[in-house]
């Protein structure tokens, strides 16, 4: 359901807002579904998003986590609960871009399955490698790819993931080959850097963020198109002479399909006086999870079912990123993960 003018609620005074979100609000909490285990970068927004949320709704939010299947453990979830306004999942661009164009059993349509209630944060990823790799700059990190052809290795956050993807796109871009480690969540994953266990991986910054600042976690480039505010020193792949290569990662909230406007509306505006609070998603803000942006643009289905959220170039990524994997992936491996053969 794409976005109205409606859902765009200019807030008045907080308490009077809040108020009248109570009273319209079902019995019972709001469950926010997160398709991720704790500590990724998902379920750190949500909990950042639940008490602002909960003041101006007069509902305790209940942060669930459904981790697996990239998505669709949650996304199942979620179609199994009522469209009332008590269920929610806050999901990101591999659930409503990615899933879509890579797999061809996926049990779900993001331009028909989900009533789309307000888009959220941007977030910047950044690569970062282990300390341990003694990687410490882009043109190593390419240099030492080229030279060990494939003993390089690389962590993501599952098969077809936004972060898996990511690096498919930056080692055909420099030519080079790495290992491929998928684990489930971004905790695991970064864990992996920080030991050792994995050389490198890119991911949401508010992830490995107090680690890159403690010194013991290398960050080597940011994958947007301009550098972030908590890293001034790291540079974007562009400047590092890699055109093109922003990968756009975006967090939205939906609910089940046919959820009722005035549902709609109220979500919608708890979330917009949640981002506004300097104690909730500003804070997000400063640990580089969002590169910018707030709630406010319409959800867009383009080309081919690609949701963007309306930012500029994902529908480009997501293409570029598909054909890669399909393009690096043997026909066994194809069948294995059930991905589409078709555009």
């Amino acid at each position: 359901m794409p976005f109205t003018r409606r859902h765009s609620l200019t807030l008045g005074g907080t308490l009077l807002v809040g108020k009248a979100m109570a009273q319209e609000a079902p019995r019972g909490p709001l469950r926010m579904i997160v398709p991720q285990p704790p500590g990724g970068a998902a379920d750190a927004l949500a909990r950042l998003l639940a008490e602002p949320m909960s003041r101006s709704l007069g509902q305790l939010i209940i942060v669930d986590n459904r981790g697996g299947a990239n998505g669709t453990v949650a996304v199942n979830a979620l179609k199994s609960m009522r469209n009332d306004g008590s269920a929610i999942l806050l999901g990101g661009a591999s659930l409503f871009s990615f899933n879509p164009n890579l797999y061809s059993n996926l049990p779900y349509d993001p331009a028909r399955d989900f009533t789309y209630v307000v888009p959220v944060v941007e977030a910047a990823l950044v690569l970062i490698a282990s300390r341990r790799s003694g990687l410490t700059s882009l043109a190593q990190f390419v240099e030492r790819a080229r030279a060990e052809h494939e003993r390089l290795t690389y962590a993501s956050v599952g098969i077809g993931n936004s972060t898996h993807l990511s690096m498919e796109m930056l080692t055909d871009t420099a030519g080079v080959r790495m290992t491929h480690v998928p684990f489930n969540g971004s905790a695991t994953s970064m864990t992996s850097v920080l030991t050792g266990e994995t050389d490198c991986m890119v991911i949401p910054l508010n992830t490995p963020l107090p680690h890159i600042l403690a010194g013991t976690l290398a960050p080597l480039a940011v994958l947007a198109s301009a550098r972030v505010a908590d890293l001034p020193a790291v540079p974007t792949l562009k400047e590092t002479g890699f055109e093109g290569l922003v990968m756009p990662t975006w967090y939205a909230i939906v609910g089940p399909a046919g959820m009722p406007g005035p549902a709609v509306e109220r979500i919608n505006a708890a979330v917009r006086a949640a981002v506004a609070d300097p104690g909730s998603c500003a804070g997000h803000f400063r640990t580089g999870a969002a590169a910018g942006r707030c709630p406010g643009r319409g959800a867009q289905v383009g080309r081919r079912g690609i949701a963007t959220q309306g930012v500029p170039g994902s529908a480009d990524a997501v293409e570029h990123a598909v054909g890669l994997l399909r393009a690096l992936s043997s026909p066994g491996n194809q069948e294995g993960l059930g991905l589409s053969k078709t555009s």
